[in-house]
């Protein structure tokens, strides 16, 4: 498996389905379902571009990412006109589904751990988990998760419990952004995905 991890920051994770009840009243459930979903994917063999389709709809069920692709932007959401806000989340989409299928691309005896004890942080929920790596050090990742539409889905992602994706993320973005808008963030997210291969 090539590294999950981009820089500092982990990248959007895939997820497959879970039955609706276990994901709305159990957030451990949830990402119980994402876990599952990616050993899957590592162990099917499958070519990226056969990966990406296969984990775009869980991805679309794990995570709520157009509050991801806001809360990412920060502040200058609001002065963006809403045609470009609607390509920015499909642009955010896009990228998630290429790097995912490019980055889960084999399995070697991978394992996950998911601590059965959900922190409250406010409304959201944190569950955490470990990646167990045969051929490397455990990893610990954790998953921030809020309630939407009756299910829980995650909103950010902590790679080793400490750095968060979203943070990460924005800063990356407002430097896009001051540079050159909106467009100029479609576009850069647009080849982060080509260079994934999506």
């Amino acid at each position: 498996m090539r590294s999950i991890f981009s820089g500092a920051a982990l990248l959007a994770i895939a997820a497959a389905p879970a039955p609706a009840l276990a994901q709305a009243s159990d957030p451990v459930a949830a990402i119980q379902s994402l876990d599952d979903a990616l050993i899957a994917l590592m162990k099917s063999g499958k070519p990226t571009a056969a990966r990406g389709a296969a984990i775009q709809p869980a991805i679309d069920r794990a995570y709520d990412l157009p509050l991801m692709t806001r809360l990412a932007v920060g502040t200058p959401w609001t002065t963006i006109a809403p045609a470009d806000q609607t390509a920015l989340v499909a642009a955010f989409r896009r990228m998630t589904v290429a790097q995912y299928a490019e980055n889960f691309s084999g399995f070697s005896g991978q394992s996950f751990t998911i601590d059965p004890k959900v922190e409250a942080r406010g409304a959201d929920r944190l569950v955490r988990t470990t990646l167990n790596n045969p051929k490397g050090s455990p990893v610990a990742i954790a998953y921030r998760l809020r309630q939407s539409g009756g299910s829980w889905k995650i909103i950010d992602v902590f790679y080793r419990n400490a750095i968060s994706q979203l943070a990460t993320r924005r800063s990356d973005f407002a430097t896009v952004l001051q540079t050159g808008g909106a467009k100029a963030l479609i576009a850069h997210l647009n080849a982060l995905a080509a260079k994934a291969g999506g």
